[in-house]
């Protein structure tokens, strides 16, 4: 039995895996910020972060059998054969703790192959009140259990990051926050934050915020050493985000359109980018016409499956189908080719890494 790449990948995101070895690779994570629940495969040479711990993970087709002595595994579905793949081992920074005594996983995580992630500031002035929340977020799980800290100094940051490059090869860095009080929506933690990182280390960064009220901090954040930005969207449509994030629908869309036109200029085509949560309501259709703004603009739109995250208000919501993801980033793809715009081009950040979405597939398989 064989699957094209993107197929095989589109299915594992949406019905999860089940693991003979659980303890295979780098540990999976739970709760937090970005990819939750997941664990990820590389398959083909491409990694993926697929699903472990969802409802639709422990039904799913697909199972990966235990690694044998050189660490390959093959991936099952209903029992034959699809694909070989392979785990990224556990990263040896993790073994490590900052001066002050915090593991540094606490500070920072391995997401994909080669990419270290941290979330700078682990709280959210939206998170703490149902009536705010983002339904589907998860930010406030792994503090919670005791996996992070709140606040990640700078100091702590450059510390990590130098040791993940040294250790383990990593490539470039993603930094996001939850939104703290203030006009600048955590854009100055992100300039400390990413200023540190680079006297320490030459690490490409992308930086992700909402929209900051003045633009002037698209400028200060370049200055701090940013090389890519990443501002998301999530859902699309107006009264979809009304009802999914009450707190964050307050800063609409078109002011996001308004801050991607004046970022662009600053970090360059490509260089911007937004996420977009498939499969929460947003039609396939109105994904691709506000991807064909956000293109026309020089904005990477980094479509990705919606994943159900265990303790969320969405956690019994259900994944997107196959067919779905399909119907979007296959003209997605070539939309992208036809402006130029790949994700190779990008210097840092979730759409380089492609890890969550096979939307990098579908472009490498239009650039053969």
């Amino acid at each position: 039995m064989s699957l094209p790449t993107e197929q095989l990948i589109n299915e594992l995101q949406s019905f999860g895996v089940r693991l003979a070895d659980p303890k295979a690779g780098v540990e999976s994570r739970r709760g937090g910020a970005g990819p939750s629940d997941h664990k990820a495969l590389t398959i083909d040479g491409v990694t993926v972060m697929a699903p472990v711990h969802t409802a639709p993970a422990f039904e799913s087709p697909y199972v990966v059998e235990k690694s044998d002595s050189f660490g390959a595994s093959r991936i099952l579905r209903d029992g034959q054969a699809v694909a070989e793949v392979r785990f990224p081992q556990r990263p040896r920074f993790y073994d490590l703790k900052t001066e002050d005594g915090v593991p540094y996983s606490h500070i920072a995580t391995l997401h994909g192959r080669d990419v270290l992630a941290t979330t700078v500031l682990q709280t959210c002035i939206r998170y703490q009140s149902r009536t705010k929340t983002c339904q589907f977020c998860a930010i406030g799980q792994s503090l919670a259990a005791g996996r992070t800290v709140e606040r990640k100094t700078p100091a702590q940051l450059a510390e990590v990051a130098r040791a993940a490059v040294q250790l383990d090869g990593v490539k470039h860095m993603v930094m996001t926050t939850g939104t703290p009080p203030g006009r600048d929506r955590g854009a100055a933690i992100l300039c400390e934050s990413a200023a540190a990182v680079k006297d320490a280390v030459d690490l490409p960064i992308q930086a992700q915020c909402e929209p900051p009220d003045d633009e002037i901090w698209f400028e200060r954040l370049a200055r701090a050493g940013v090389d890519s930005l990443g501002m998301h969207l999530e859902v699309v449509t107006p009264e979809l985000r009304r009802k999914l994030m009450p707190g964050k629908s307050e800063v609409p869309v078109e002011r996001y359109f308004k801050a991607f036109a004046a970022a662009v200029p600053v970090f360059g085509r490509g260089q911007v980018s937004t996420y977009i949560l498939a499969g929460l309501g947003d039609s396939a259709d109105s994904i691709l016409t506000t991807c064909k703004r956000l293109v026309a603009l020089g904005v990477y739109p980094f479509v990705v499956p919606f994943v159900p995250i265990s303790g969320t208000p969405l956690e019994s919501h259900p994944a997107p189908a196959p067919e779905f993801m399909h119907a979007i980033l296959k003209p997605l793809a070539a939309m992208l080719a036809a402006s130029g715009l790949k994700a190779t081009d990008i210097k840092a950040g979730c759409g380089k890494c492609g890890a969550c979405s096979a939307l990098s597939t579908y472009e490498r398989r239009l650039a053969s």
